[in-house]
Protein backbone atom coordinates (compact mmCIF):
# COMPACT_ATOMS: atom_id res chain seq x y z
CA UNK A 1 0.00 0.00 0.00
CA UNK A 2 1.50 3.37 -0.97
CA UNK A 3 1.51 6.35 1.37
CA UNK A 4 -1.46 8.12 -0.26
CA UNK A 5 -3.61 4.98 -0.07
CA UNK A 6 -2.60 4.47 3.55
CA UNK A 7 -3.57 8.03 4.46
CA UNK A 8 -6.93 7.80 2.70
CA UNK A 9 -7.82 4.42 4.23
CA UNK A 10 -6.79 5.65 7.70
CA UNK A 11 -8.98 8.74 7.31
CA UNK A 12 -11.97 6.73 6.12
CA UNK A 13 -11.61 4.27 8.98
CA UNK A 14 -11.43 7.06 11.54
CA UNK A 15 -14.55 8.74 10.19
CA UNK A 16 -16.48 5.47 10.03
CA UNK A 17 -15.96 5.02 13.76
CA UNK A 18 -17.16 8.55 14.49
CA UNK A 19 -13.67 9.75 15.42
CA UNK A 20 -12.04 12.96 14.16
CA UNK A 21 -9.31 12.52 11.59
CA UNK A 22 -6.03 13.38 13.29
CA UNK A 23 -3.45 13.14 10.53
CA UNK A 24 -0.70 15.75 10.89
CA UNK A 25 -0.10 18.08 7.97
CA UNK A 26 3.57 16.98 7.88
CA UNK A 27 2.57 13.59 6.47
CA UNK A 28 1.91 15.20 3.10
CA UNK A 29 5.38 16.65 2.70
CA UNK A 30 5.88 19.52 0.27
CA UNK A 31 3.11 19.61 -2.31
CA UNK A 32 3.67 20.72 -5.86
CA UNK A 33 1.24 23.49 -6.88
CA UNK A 34 -0.53 21.02 -9.17
CA UNK A 35 -1.45 18.93 -6.12
CA UNK A 36 -2.93 21.79 -4.13
CA UNK A 37 -6.64 22.34 -3.66
CA UNK A 38 -7.58 25.49 -5.56
CA UNK A 39 -9.87 27.81 -3.62
CA UNK A 40 -12.11 30.78 -4.36
CA UNK A 41 -12.93 33.09 -1.44
CA UNK A 42 -16.53 34.38 -1.64
CA UNK A 43 -16.91 37.30 0.77
CA UNK A 44 -13.91 39.29 1.98
CA UNK A 45 -15.33 41.28 4.87
CA UNK A 46 -14.32 41.24 8.53
CA UNK A 47 -14.59 37.45 8.89
CA UNK A 48 -13.69 36.51 5.33
CA UNK A 49 -10.49 38.53 5.04
CA UNK A 50 -9.51 38.17 8.69
CA UNK A 51 -10.14 34.81 10.30
CA UNK A 52 -10.84 32.85 7.12
CA UNK A 53 -8.13 34.26 4.87
CA UNK A 54 -5.34 35.29 7.24
CA UNK A 55 -6.07 33.36 10.45
CA UNK A 56 -5.72 34.57 14.02
CA UNK A 57 -3.90 34.03 17.30
CA UNK A 58 -5.63 32.69 20.40
CA UNK A 59 -3.00 34.05 22.75
CA UNK A 60 -4.65 32.95 26.00
CA UNK A 61 -4.23 29.29 25.04
CA UNK A 62 -1.09 29.74 22.95
CA UNK A 63 -2.67 28.63 19.69
CA UNK A 64 -2.53 29.81 16.10
CA UNK A 65 -5.71 29.36 14.05
CA UNK A 66 -4.49 29.12 10.44
CA UNK A 67 -6.33 30.96 7.71
CA UNK A 68 -6.70 29.51 4.23
CA UNK A 69 -3.56 31.35 3.10
CA UNK A 70 -1.44 29.46 5.63
CA UNK A 71 -2.44 25.99 4.47
CA UNK A 72 0.25 24.63 2.16
CA UNK A 73 -2.18 22.17 0.56
CA UNK A 74 -4.38 25.04 -0.71
CA UNK A 75 -3.92 27.73 -3.34
CA UNK A 76 -6.25 30.75 -3.48
CA UNK A 77 -6.96 31.64 -7.10
CA UNK A 78 -9.69 34.25 -6.70
CA UNK A 79 -11.52 36.52 -4.27
CA UNK A 80 -15.04 37.86 -4.62
CA UNK A 81 -17.01 40.64 -2.93
CA UNK A 82 -19.72 43.14 -3.85
CA UNK A 83 -17.60 45.76 -2.05
CA UNK A 84 -14.68 46.48 -4.38
CA UNK A 85 -12.57 48.09 -1.62
CA UNK A 86 -12.77 44.96 0.50
CA UNK A 87 -12.09 42.77 -2.50
CA UNK A 88 -8.96 44.71 -3.47
CA UNK A 89 -7.71 44.58 0.12
CA UNK A 90 -8.04 40.79 0.06
CA UNK A 91 -6.33 40.51 -3.32
CA UNK A 92 -3.41 42.54 -2.01
CA UNK A 93 -3.06 40.25 1.02
CA UNK A 94 -3.19 37.09 -1.12
CA UNK A 95 -0.65 38.27 -3.66
CA UNK A 96 1.72 39.62 -1.01
CA UNK A 97 1.63 36.27 0.79
CA UNK A 98 2.39 34.20 -2.29
CA UNK A 99 5.00 36.68 -3.50
CA UNK A 100 7.15 35.80 -0.49
CA UNK A 101 7.75 32.34 -1.94
CA UNK A 102 7.74 33.23 -5.63
CA UNK A 103 10.80 33.72 -7.84
CA UNK A 104 11.71 37.38 -7.82
CA UNK A 105 9.32 38.08 -4.97
CA UNK A 106 6.39 38.86 -7.25
CA UNK A 107 2.98 37.26 -7.68
CA UNK A 108 -0.09 38.47 -9.59
CA UNK A 109 -2.26 35.36 -9.75
CA UNK A 110 -5.33 36.33 -7.71
CA UNK A 111 -8.42 37.16 -9.79
CA UNK A 112 -11.23 39.38 -8.51
CA UNK A 113 -14.98 39.09 -9.09
CA UNK A 114 -18.05 40.99 -7.92
CA UNK A 115 -20.39 38.15 -8.88
CA UNK A 116 -19.83 34.87 -7.00
CA UNK A 117 -21.15 32.92 -9.99
CA UNK A 118 -17.99 33.83 -11.89
CA UNK A 119 -15.98 31.95 -9.26
CA UNK A 120 -18.14 28.82 -9.16
CA UNK A 121 -18.16 28.67 -12.98
CA UNK A 122 -14.35 28.49 -13.14
CA UNK A 123 -13.32 24.94 -14.00
CA UNK A 124 -9.94 25.32 -12.33
CA UNK A 125 -11.35 26.08 -8.86
CA UNK A 126 -11.94 23.02 -6.68
CA UNK A 127 -13.50 24.57 -3.58
CA UNK A 128 -15.13 27.72 -2.27
CA UNK A 129 -15.00 29.40 1.13
CA UNK A 130 -18.32 31.24 1.66
CA UNK A 131 -17.98 34.14 4.13
CA UNK A 132 -20.94 36.34 3.23
CA UNK A 133 -23.93 37.67 5.19
CA UNK A 134 -26.07 34.80 6.48
CA UNK A 135 -28.94 35.25 4.04
CA UNK A 136 -26.61 34.49 1.12
CA UNK A 137 -25.22 31.19 2.47
CA UNK A 138 -27.85 28.82 1.11
CA UNK A 139 -28.31 30.34 -2.38
CA UNK A 140 -24.54 30.40 -2.87
CA UNK A 141 -24.04 26.97 -1.32
CA UNK A 142 -26.67 25.30 -3.50
CA UNK A 143 -25.31 26.83 -6.70
CA UNK A 144 -21.75 25.91 -5.71
CA UNK A 145 -22.82 22.30 -5.06
CA UNK A 146 -24.53 22.14 -8.45
CA UNK A 147 -21.26 23.33 -10.00
CA UNK A 148 -19.39 20.52 -8.25
CA UNK A 149 -17.44 22.79 -5.91
CA UNK A 150 -16.45 21.56 -2.47
CA UNK A 151 -17.85 23.92 0.14
CA UNK A 152 -16.73 25.41 3.42
CA UNK A 153 -19.47 27.75 4.59
CA UNK A 154 -19.58 30.23 7.43
CA UNK A 155 -22.09 29.79 10.19
CA UNK A 156 -24.96 30.37 10.83
CA UNK A 157 -25.62 28.26 7.76
CA UNK A 158 -29.18 29.31 6.93
CA UNK A 159 -32.13 31.55 7.67
CA UNK A 160 -34.63 28.75 8.30
CA UNK A 161 -34.90 25.04 8.99
CA UNK A 162 -36.34 24.30 5.54
CA UNK A 163 -33.69 26.41 3.84
CA UNK A 164 -30.91 24.61 5.72
CA UNK A 165 -32.33 21.24 4.72
CA UNK A 166 -32.34 22.41 1.09
CA UNK A 167 -28.59 23.05 1.32
CA UNK A 168 -27.95 19.66 2.93
CA UNK A 169 -29.97 17.91 0.23
CA UNK A 170 -28.07 19.69 -2.56
CA UNK A 171 -24.73 18.70 -1.06
CA UNK A 172 -25.82 15.07 -0.82
CA UNK A 173 -27.18 15.10 -4.37
CA UNK A 174 -24.01 16.44 -5.93
CA UNK A 175 -21.57 14.63 -3.63
CA UNK A 176 -19.27 17.52 -2.76
CA UNK A 177 -17.03 17.61 0.33
CA UNK A 178 -18.46 20.07 2.81
CA UNK A 179 -17.76 21.70 6.15
CA UNK A 180 -19.46 24.08 8.51
CA UNK A 181 -16.75 26.64 9.08
CA UNK A 182 -16.41 26.94 12.85
CA UNK A 183 -13.24 26.79 14.92
CA UNK A 184 -14.92 25.91 18.23
CA UNK A 185 -14.48 22.16 17.73
CA UNK A 186 -10.74 22.69 17.39
CA UNK A 187 -10.27 24.95 20.43
CA UNK A 188 -8.85 22.80 23.21
CA UNK A 189 -10.82 24.11 26.24
CA UNK A 190 -14.02 23.65 24.22
CA UNK A 191 -13.35 20.18 22.84
CA UNK A 192 -11.72 19.00 26.08
CA UNK A 193 -15.02 19.64 27.86
CA UNK A 194 -16.88 17.62 25.22
CA UNK A 195 -14.28 14.88 25.44
CA UNK A 196 -14.67 14.60 29.22
CA UNK A 197 -18.47 14.65 29.08
CA UNK A 198 -18.60 12.01 26.33
CA UNK A 199 -16.16 9.85 28.28
CA UNK A 200 -18.38 9.91 31.36
CA UNK A 201 -16.19 11.97 33.68
CA UNK A 202 -19.20 13.79 35.15
CA UNK A 203 -21.48 10.77 35.09
CA UNK A 204 -24.67 10.90 33.07
CA UNK A 205 -25.16 14.26 31.38
CA UNK A 206 -28.23 16.02 32.76
CA UNK A 207 -28.07 19.68 31.83
CA UNK A 208 -26.19 22.10 29.56
CA UNK A 209 -26.40 25.83 30.30
CA UNK A 210 -25.06 28.44 27.89
CA UNK A 211 -24.93 32.21 28.11
CA UNK A 212 -24.40 34.48 25.11
CA UNK A 213 -22.70 37.90 25.12
CA UNK A 214 -24.76 41.04 24.86
CA UNK A 215 -24.87 43.13 21.69
CA UNK A 216 -25.04 46.92 21.20
CA UNK A 217 -28.44 48.50 21.83
CA UNK A 218 -30.76 48.51 18.79
CA UNK A 219 -30.56 51.57 16.55
CA UNK A 220 -33.73 53.33 15.32
CA UNK A 221 -34.70 53.85 11.70
CA UNK A 222 -32.02 55.72 9.77
CA UNK A 223 -32.13 58.38 7.08
CA UNK A 224 -31.54 57.19 3.52
CA UNK A 225 -27.95 57.55 2.36
CA UNK A 226 -26.10 57.53 -0.93
CA UNK A 227 -24.64 54.11 -1.71
CA UNK A 228 -20.83 54.13 -1.38
CA UNK A 229 -19.18 54.05 -4.80
CA UNK A 230 -17.33 50.83 -3.97
CA UNK A 231 -20.51 48.88 -3.09
CA UNK A 232 -22.83 47.08 -5.51
CA UNK A 233 -25.82 47.44 -3.21
CA UNK A 234 -28.32 45.68 -5.48
CA UNK A 235 -26.08 42.62 -5.60
CA UNK A 236 -25.55 42.82 -1.83
CA UNK A 237 -29.34 42.65 -1.31
CA UNK A 238 -29.62 39.78 -3.78
CA UNK A 239 -32.67 37.72 -2.78
CA UNK A 240 -33.91 40.26 -0.24
CA UNK A 241 -36.50 43.01 -0.97
CA UNK A 242 -35.18 46.40 -2.04
CA UNK A 243 -34.88 48.98 0.74
CA UNK A 244 -32.98 52.29 0.73
CA UNK A 245 -29.32 52.14 1.68
CA UNK A 246 -27.91 53.16 5.05
CA UNK A 247 -24.57 52.23 6.61
CA UNK A 248 -26.39 50.82 9.63
CA UNK A 249 -28.09 48.24 7.41
CA UNK A 250 -24.96 46.91 5.72
CA UNK A 251 -21.43 47.50 7.04
CA UNK A 252 -19.31 50.52 7.75
CA UNK A 253 -17.51 51.69 4.60
CA UNK A 254 -13.80 50.89 4.28
CA UNK A 255 -13.76 49.13 7.64
CA UNK A 256 -12.68 45.53 8.29
CA UNK A 257 -12.67 45.70 12.08
CA UNK A 258 -16.21 46.59 13.13
CA UNK A 259 -18.84 43.86 13.41
CA UNK A 260 -21.23 44.32 10.46
CA UNK A 261 -24.61 45.93 11.07
CA UNK A 262 -26.64 43.40 9.06
CA UNK A 263 -26.12 40.88 11.88
CA UNK A 264 -28.87 42.64 13.91
CA UNK A 265 -31.55 42.77 11.17
CA UNK A 266 -33.88 39.81 10.74
CA UNK A 267 -33.98 39.92 6.93
CA UNK A 268 -30.25 39.23 6.84
CA UNK A 269 -29.44 37.31 10.05
CA UNK A 270 -31.11 36.08 13.25
CA UNK A 271 -29.22 37.86 15.99
CA UNK A 272 -27.26 36.45 18.89
CA UNK A 273 -29.33 33.29 19.28
CA UNK A 274 -27.97 32.25 15.88
CA UNK A 275 -24.57 33.94 15.93
CA UNK A 276 -23.48 32.44 19.25
CA UNK A 277 -25.86 29.49 19.05
CA UNK A 278 -23.95 28.29 15.98
CA UNK A 279 -21.00 27.76 18.34
CA UNK A 280 -22.43 26.75 21.68
CA UNK A 281 -25.37 24.66 20.50
CA UNK A 282 -22.83 22.77 18.41
CA UNK A 283 -20.82 22.02 21.55
CA UNK A 284 -23.97 20.97 23.44
CA UNK A 285 -25.09 18.68 20.61
CA UNK A 286 -21.62 17.15 20.36
CA UNK A 287 -21.39 16.54 24.11
CA UNK A 288 -24.87 15.00 24.10
CA UNK A 289 -24.01 12.79 21.10
CA UNK A 290 -27.04 14.20 19.28
CA UNK A 291 -25.35 16.16 16.48
CA UNK A 292 -27.51 14.51 13.79
CA UNK A 293 -30.73 14.98 15.72
CA UNK A 294 -32.07 17.60 18.12
CA UNK A 295 -34.33 18.35 21.08
CA UNK A 296 -37.98 17.32 21.31
CA UNK A 297 -39.36 20.30 23.22
CA UNK A 298 -38.68 24.04 23.31
CA UNK A 299 -40.05 27.14 25.00
CA UNK A 300 -38.75 30.66 25.51
CA UNK A 301 -39.23 34.39 25.77
CA UNK A 302 -37.45 37.31 24.18
CA UNK A 303 -37.71 40.95 23.17
CA UNK A 304 -38.23 42.03 19.56
CA UNK A 305 -37.15 45.67 19.04
CA UNK A 306 -39.28 47.80 16.73
CA UNK A 307 -36.31 49.49 15.09
CA UNK A 308 -33.91 49.04 12.20
CA UNK A 309 -31.98 46.53 14.30
CA UNK A 310 -34.86 44.21 15.07
CA UNK A 311 -33.24 40.86 15.90
CA UNK A 312 -34.38 39.24 19.14
CA UNK A 313 -32.54 40.35 22.29
CA UNK A 314 -32.69 39.65 26.04
CA UNK A 315 -33.98 36.12 25.63
CA UNK A 316 -34.22 32.89 27.58
CA UNK A 317 -34.86 29.60 25.79
CA UNK A 318 -35.08 26.10 27.24
CA UNK A 319 -34.91 22.81 25.34
CA UNK A 320 -35.46 19.19 26.36
CA UNK A 321 -34.05 16.10 24.61
CA UNK A 322 -35.65 12.67 24.41
CA UNK A 323 -32.91 11.32 26.73
CA UNK A 324 -33.94 13.84 29.41
CA UNK A 325 -31.03 16.25 28.95
CA UNK A 326 -32.02 19.91 29.25
CA UNK A 327 -30.34 22.70 27.29
CA UNK A 328 -30.86 26.34 28.22
CA UNK A 329 -29.54 29.58 26.82
CA UNK A 330 -29.79 33.14 28.04
CA UNK A 331 -28.70 36.52 26.70
CA UNK A 332 -28.96 39.73 28.71
CA UNK A 333 -27.27 43.17 28.58
CA UNK A 334 -24.62 41.91 31.03
CA UNK A 335 -24.19 38.26 30.02
CA UNK A 336 -20.99 36.80 28.60
CA UNK A 337 -19.97 33.70 26.65
CA UNK A 338 -19.88 30.51 28.71
CA UNK A 339 -21.06 26.90 28.70
CA UNK A 340 -21.59 24.59 31.68
CA UNK A 341 -22.18 20.84 31.58
CA UNK A 342 -23.79 19.24 34.64
CA UNK A 343 -23.92 15.50 35.13
CA UNK A 344 -24.93 13.05 37.85
CA UNK A 345 -21.39 13.14 39.29
CA UNK A 346 -20.14 16.69 38.76
CA UNK A 347 -19.88 19.63 36.37
CA UNK A 348 -17.52 21.25 33.85
CA UNK A 349 -17.53 24.96 32.99
CA UNK A 350 -15.82 26.63 30.02
CA UNK A 351 -15.88 30.34 30.75
CA UNK A 352 -15.39 32.73 27.83
CA UNK A 353 -13.70 32.17 24.47
CA UNK A 354 -11.30 30.50 23.81
CA UNK A 355 -12.24 29.64 27.37
CA UNK A 356 -10.97 28.81 30.83
CA UNK A 357 -12.02 25.32 31.83
CA UNK A 358 -12.82 24.37 35.44
CA UNK A 359 -14.65 21.46 37.05
CA UNK A 360 -16.39 20.47 40.26
CA UNK A 361 -13.40 18.24 40.97
CA UNK A 362 -9.98 19.23 39.58
CA UNK A 363 -9.24 15.56 39.03
CA UNK A 364 -11.82 15.51 36.25
CA UNK A 365 -9.59 17.75 34.12
CA UNK A 366 -6.44 15.70 34.68
CA UNK A 367 -8.00 12.27 34.19
CA UNK A 368 -6.22 10.11 31.64
CA UNK A 369 -7.94 9.36 28.36
CA UNK A 370 -7.94 5.58 28.08
CA UNK A 371 -7.61 3.44 24.96
CA UNK A 372 -10.94 3.34 23.16
CA UNK A 373 -12.19 6.61 24.63
CA UNK A 374 -12.83 9.75 22.62
CA UNK A 375 -9.59 11.75 22.37
CA UNK A 376 -9.88 15.20 20.79
CA UNK A 377 -6.51 16.57 21.88
CA UNK A 378 -5.01 16.56 18.36
CA UNK A 379 -8.02 17.81 16.45
CA UNK A 380 -7.22 19.63 13.21
CA UNK A 381 -8.15 23.29 12.79
CA UNK A 382 -11.20 24.01 10.65
CA UNK A 383 -9.54 25.13 7.40
CA UNK A 384 -6.91 22.39 7.61
CA UNK A 385 -9.62 19.79 8.19
CA UNK A 386 -11.57 21.01 5.17
CA UNK A 387 -8.62 21.09 2.76
CA UNK A 388 -7.33 17.68 3.84
CA UNK A 389 -10.85 16.24 3.54
CA UNK A 390 -11.02 17.46 -0.05
CA UNK A 391 -7.60 15.98 -0.81
CA UNK A 392 -8.43 12.62 0.74
CA UNK A 393 -12.09 12.54 -0.31
CA UNK A 394 -13.23 12.01 3.27
CA UNK A 395 -15.88 13.41 5.58
CA UNK A 396 -14.98 16.58 7.48
CA UNK A 397 -15.21 16.88 11.22
CA UNK A 398 -18.22 19.21 11.01
CA UNK A 399 -20.26 18.45 7.90
CA UNK A 400 -22.93 20.91 6.85
CA UNK A 401 -25.58 18.42 8.04
CA UNK A 402 -24.19 18.92 11.56
CA UNK A 403 -24.12 22.70 11.15
CA UNK A 404 -27.70 22.59 9.90
CA UNK A 405 -28.82 20.61 12.94
CA UNK A 406 -27.00 23.08 15.17
CA UNK A 407 -28.58 26.20 13.70
CA UNK A 408 -31.98 24.50 13.66
CA UNK A 409 -31.84 24.66 17.46
CA UNK A 410 -31.43 28.44 17.25
CA UNK A 411 -34.25 28.69 14.73
CA UNK A 412 -36.81 26.63 16.66
CA UNK A 413 -35.88 28.58 19.80
CA UNK A 414 -36.54 31.83 17.95
CA UNK A 415 -39.89 30.47 16.74
CA UNK A 416 -40.87 29.43 20.28
CA UNK A 417 -40.22 33.01 21.42
CA UNK A 418 -42.24 34.39 18.50
CA UNK A 419 -45.18 32.04 19.14
CA UNK A 420 -45.01 32.36 22.92
CA UNK A 421 -45.85 28.71 23.59
CA UNK A 422 -44.09 25.50 24.60
CA UNK A 423 -43.61 23.57 21.35
CA UNK A 424 -43.10 19.88 20.60
CA UNK A 425 -40.36 19.33 18.02
CA UNK A 426 -39.85 16.23 15.87
CA UNK A 427 -36.14 16.23 14.92
CA UNK A 428 -36.56 13.38 12.43
CA UNK A 429 -39.34 15.08 10.44
CA UNK A 430 -38.06 18.59 11.28
CA UNK A 431 -41.58 19.73 12.09
CA UNK A 432 -43.49 20.92 15.14
CA UNK A 433 -46.15 18.52 16.36
CA UNK A 434 -49.66 19.96 16.08
CA UNK A 435 -48.81 23.63 15.64
CA UNK A 436 -49.44 25.03 12.18
CA UNK A 437 -48.49 28.58 13.17
CA UNK A 438 -45.05 27.43 14.30
CA UNK A 439 -44.55 25.23 11.23
CA UNK A 440 -45.36 28.19 8.99
CA UNK A 441 -42.23 29.89 10.35
CA UNK A 442 -39.89 27.04 9.36
CA UNK A 443 -39.47 28.40 5.83
CA UNK A 444 -37.74 31.57 4.67
CA UNK A 445 -38.92 32.08 1.08
CA UNK A 446 -36.74 34.16 -1.18
CA UNK A 447 -38.29 37.54 -1.94
CA UNK A 448 -36.85 37.99 -5.44
CA UNK A 449 -37.64 35.14 -7.81
CA UNK A 450 -34.47 35.52 -9.86
CA UNK A 451 -32.55 34.10 -6.89
CA UNK A 452 -34.86 31.12 -6.38
CA UNK A 453 -32.96 27.85 -6.12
Amino acid sequence: MNRRNFIEKTAIAAVSFGMPTLIPASVFGKNAPSNRITVGMIGTGRQGSGQNLQGSDLKTIGARVPGMLEISDAQILAVCDVDSWRMEQAKTVVEAHYAKNSPGGKYKGCATYKDFRDIINRKDIDAVMISTPDFWHVPMGVLAAKAGKHISCEKPLSMSVHQGRELVDAIKKYGVINRTDSEFRSVRPQNQAVELVRNGRIGKLQKVEVTFPSDPAPVPAQADMAVPKELDYDMWLGPMPYVPYTDMRVHMPMDLKTRPNWMRIDNYAQGMIANWGAHYFDMAQWANNSEYSGPVEVEGKGEFPKSLWNSMINFYVNYRYANGVELSCIQTPISKAAIKYTGSEGWILVDGFPGVITASNPGILTSKIETGELDLSQTLWDKTDFVQAVKMKRKTMEPIEVGHRTISISQIGLIACQIGEKLKWNPEKELFDGNNAANALLAAPLARKEWAI
